[in-house]
């Protein structure tokens, strides 16, 4: 096992998330059988097999679940070293971990631009998940930060406000409500009204918001992601309450409008998150930074 190599580990590492030699080739730019190759000779250094085949799909054997765990462990490890080598030199360079519940892709591009005109070579690795997945993340400490709606109250974490998050109730600009004033809640929901799935934070604060006011809100579409949300609005099928930065082109261009309701924009804010007891590197420091002082400016100045 002391012959193994990192170039091996990490060509199997790319073969394990994606079962798929083809696809771990043309991820690191190699052809499937210099891959294949390599996993060979890995697996003579192990003395098992760390795939077995059924019917056209590969699957890890124990020995293979096994490896890909250790192989997390020695990355994330390496990964440390790096951020602590670069700190040791006081550079702001190395790799950045961030998670973020899917609406949030709707403005963190953005933010991710101006950071990386000031710091290049700071190396992004982004994952994109609901909030149910975002919080086991947390939970799991597998993230330098994490983006979200709303901060868990049942985690020891530390929460911060980076930028404002108005939820907005919307509809197509066809729909019979987009010229009315001062909706009822009771008459809103006489709509036909999209909502994101059971966990979902946005829809936390709205049912939260209903709840307040007396209202029992009833689904009756529930849709898997803020974009099926948006196309079902579009096509009239219904009216939806969504944060305003995920429909900020359809505003602009006049396919959606923003209803008149009573209580409503929701005024809430987006927050970046990790646990309490987490030692920040230099790296997560600064971009915790950047996003307190410029997140605010840099979204507005490029809302459509």
């Amino acid at each position: 096992m002391m012959n193994m190599t990192l170039r091996q580990l990490t060509l199997f590492q790319a073969v394990a998330q994606h079962l798929s030699f083809t696809r771990a080739a043309i991820e690191l730019s190699l052809t499937q059988p210099a891959v294949s190759i390599q996993i060979k000779q890995l697996e003579g250094h192990i003395g098992m097999p760390l795939f077995e085949q059924i019917g056209k799909r590969i699957f890890l054997t124990e020995a293979g679940h096994k490896l890909y765990a250790a192989c997390e462990d020695i990355f994330e490890r390496l990964g440390l070293l790096e951020t602590s080598l670069n700190e040791l030199q006081g550079s702001i360079k190395g790799q950045l971990k961030i998670s973020v519940v899917t609406t949030a892709t709707y403005f963190i591009p953005k933010i991710f631009q101006a950071f990386s005109r000031i710091y290049p070579e700071v190396n992004l690795r982004l994952e994109v998940h609901n909030r149910v997945k975002i919080l086991e993340r947390l939970t799991n400490n597998k993230d330098d930060l994490v983006v979200m709606g709303q901060a868990p109250e049942h985690l020891n974490v530390t929460a911060h406000s980076f930028l404002s998050n108005p939820l907005i109730v919307i509809a197509s600009s066809q729909h019979q409500l987009a010229n009315q004033s001062n909706i009822s809640l009771s008459r809103l929901l006489q709509e036909n009204i999209l909502m994101r799935e059971v966990g979902s934070g946005t829809r936390l604060a709205i049912e939260k918001n209903f709840a307040t006011n007396n209202v029992e809100m009833l689904t009756k579409v529930e849709l898997g992601s803020t974009e099926a949300i948006k196309q079902g609005v579009l096509a009239n099928m219904g009216i939806s309450m969504l944060s305003k930065h995920a429909v900020s082109l359809e505003l602009s261009t006049k396919k959606m409008s923003v209803l008149d309701v009573e209580t409503f924009p929701l005024k809430k804010n987006w927050y970046v998150t990790h646990l309490t007891e987490k030692k920040l590197s230099l790296v997560a420091k600064t971009f915790l930074d950047f996003l307190l002082t410029n997140a605010q400016n840099v979204v507005e100045q490029h809302t459509f």
